[in-house]
This record gives structure tokens, sequence and C-alpha cells, in this order.
């Protein structure tokens, strides 16, 4: 029985020992989690500027200068002495065409013109000491002038039979091979040479569109743009490093398409764009003061239309309705919902819930009034 009562004793005293080592219910809790801090967008603060409205219109390249190198003279092709698809300059031989017929003609003429000319020079001086008659020395000199017009046609045979490249630039492949028999009376094609810098793009413009800003500008509504540099997209939908210029404007309407004809010149000293090519004009055609543009990625939509999210004074994300009137650049051009001022959303809109606290961070500086735009014509 004491061995009993001593067991007791000393489980009670270990129980006694475990309850001081556990922390009292009346223990401080760990902390609460911190609330976290409100998301980060990046802003942009909207300011009014001019804009440069222009209109994407697609367009063709077109070589500057093309000229088709044909044969001449009747003959075989012995030999072609130029490297496809590389440059040639202006009178440089192109092909070899069998000359040795029009080498004996060109001799012959040679000769008779300057027999021609030494009878009319001794007949001249008969003729002073009336040796001969003036009928024989105009008949001599009639002479004279039918074996020169002669010559110069050999000679002309003669350098036609070596093919001389009519204009400096690009030429093709060759049409012919080494043995080919060409003529003049059909005129064979040889090769065609291209002058690539500077290249022409040529579109057209609906001449509705052209009679609606026209009479914009004469009311006063748009302003001109002429002297606008012209740009060009390319078929990856990247922009043309190097601006162009417009060339000419047709006065007149194709009545089958309703369209205006256009062209724009470019320089293309790396033949980055070549004939036959697709791509845009991005042509200027009026400028508006006073608008707004925002970055096209700010710009969502949804059942009811377009909208911005904008920071408010009170740091709250709020979406603001919009309705923009066409592209610049990258960037929407707004025509209502915005008025400048506003810290509209850029980046971080997934993280921007309507009615939640944001850290705006400036995207870049806020646009000056005199920054130019560009932006697409709006529609009549």
């Amino acid at each position: 029985m004491l061995n009993k009562l001593i067991a007791l004793s000393l489980l009670a005293l270990l129980s006694a020992c475990g309850a001081g080592d556990k922390p009292a219910a009346t223990a401080a809790a760990p902390a609460a989690a911190s609330a976290p801090p409100p998301p980060e967008v990046e802003v942009l603060t909207i300011v009014a500027g001019d804009a440069t409205f222009t209109q994407d219109l697609p367009g063709r390249v077109q070589a500057f200068r093309t000229a088709q190198v044909r044969a001449r003279v009747d003959g075989v092709v012995e030999a072609r002495l130029f490297k496809e698809g590389s440059q040639v300059k202006a009178n440089s031989r192109l092909f070899r065409i069998d000359s040795r017929s029009y080498q004996a003609t060109a001799d012959a003429a040679r000769a008779d013109a300057a027999l021609a000319k030494e009878t009319v020079e001794r007949l001249k001086r008969l003729r002073e000491i009336n040796g001969v008659s003036q009928q024989d020395l105009d008949i001599a000199q009639n002479k004279a002038k039918q074996t020169a017009a002669t010559l110069i046609k050999a000679e002309e045979d003669l350098a036609n039979a070596h093919v001389p490249a009519p204009l400096s630039g690009f030429i093709g492949r060759s049409q012919v091979t080494e043995g080919a028999l060409v003529n003049k009376s059909t005129a064979t094609l040889l090769a065609t040479i291209e002058q690539l810098d500077p290249v022409y793009v040529n579109f057209t413009q609906s001449s509705a569109e052209l009679s609606s800003l026209r009479h914009a500008v004469s009311t006063g509504v748009l302003k001109n743009a002429n002297g606008a540099k012209v740009e060009l997209l390319l078929e990856d939908g990247s922009i043309y490093p190097q601006a162009g210029k417009l060339s000419f404007s047709d006065l007149a309407v194709d009545p089958s398409t309703g369209s205006v004809s256009l062209r724009a010149e470019f320089p293309n000293a790396k033949r980055d764009l070549l004939p036959g090519m697709f791509v845009r004009i991005r042509f200027p055609q009026a400028i508006a003061e006073n608008a707004i543009r925002v970055p096209q990625r700010a710009v969502q939509s949804n059942t009811s239309g377009q909208f911005v999210m904008v920071v408010g004074a009170d740091g709250k994300a709020n979406p603001q309705p919009i309705k923009t009137g066409g592209m610049a650049s990258t960037d929407f051009v707004i025509l209502s919902g915005l008025k400048g001022g506003e810290q509209v959303i850029v980046n971080g809109l997934q993280k921007a819930r309507p009615g939640i606290v944001v850290k705006a961070v400036p995207l870049v500086e806020t646009m000056k009034l005199d920054k130019q735009l560009t932006a697409p014509a709006p529609s009549k």
C-alpha cells in the first residue's frame, strides 16, 4: 500500500510540472498577418496636343525607273557579259551578239563616207575654176550625206550588237542563253533593269473620304497637313526606318473604283523594298488641335463599350467610359470621355480591380502640348 501511495504521488508531481510548461490559455496569440500593400500600376497623365490624322492605305512598290533590254539587231547571242541579280552601269555591255557582219558593214560604210568627203572637197576646188558644173558638185554633196547617214546606221548596229545598258540599276534574270537567235523585228526581250533607289509606292484613296477631309479643312475643323512625311509599314507590321514624300496625286477619279491614285517616293539604298511588294502607307491628311490619345493597351472594352481605368484623387482605380476615333501609331485618339489631366492606367491592369486602392507610378513624362501626334483620319 505504501508503494502505491508513493507511485501516485510521483505521478501527481510530474503532471504538475508538465502543466507548468504549457502556455496559459490567456497568453497572447500570434500576431495577425499584416494587410498587403496596394498593388503598383503604371499610369500616364494625359494632356491634349495637336494630332496629325493619317489613313493607312494599301500600296505596292514600283521601281523608280524600268528599262526592258531588247534586241535591236538580228543575230546569235555569243556571250552574256553580266552577273544576274547585280548592279550594272549605264552603257556597260550586257550581251555580245555575233557582230562580224555588222563590223564589215561599218568598215565599208566608213570607207565610202571618207571617199565621198574627199570627192566633195576635190569638186569644190574644181568648181572655183569652173572645172566642173554646180550640178556635179551638188550630186557629190548629196552622195556624201547619204554615205554619212549609212555610216551612222552601221555604227549604231555595231554598237547594238554589244547590247549596252540603257540605264544604271539592278538587272534581273537573263531571258536568253548563249546560242539563242534574237531578232530586231520581234524585239526579243533580253533582260530587265530596274532602278531601285529611290522607289515609288502606288496607292489609292477613296474620293469620298478625300472630299470629306477637304471640307473639314476648308471649314476650319481640321488644319491642312501639307508637308508632313509619309510613313511606310512593311508586311510584318514594322515601320520602314526612312520616311518618304508624296510624289503626286492624280487629278481624276477612277470611275470603276471611285478612288484617286496617289504615289509616294522612298529612299531605298539597301534595297529592302523590292518591286511588287505589298505594303501600307500611313498617309498624313489633316491636323486636329487639342487631341487626346492613350496607349492602345490601356483601352478595354465590355458589353457597354470601351473604357480605361483611371486612378482618382482618392487613389482608387475606377473605369472611365470613352469613345475612340482612330489610332495614333500605337495609341488611340480619344473623341470623348477624357478631358486631360487624368491618370490612366497603362500597365498593371490585371491588378487594378474597380474600387481598390492602387499605387500609381508614372509611366513617362506628361505629354507636352506641342507634341505632334499621329492618328488615322476620322470617318465621315
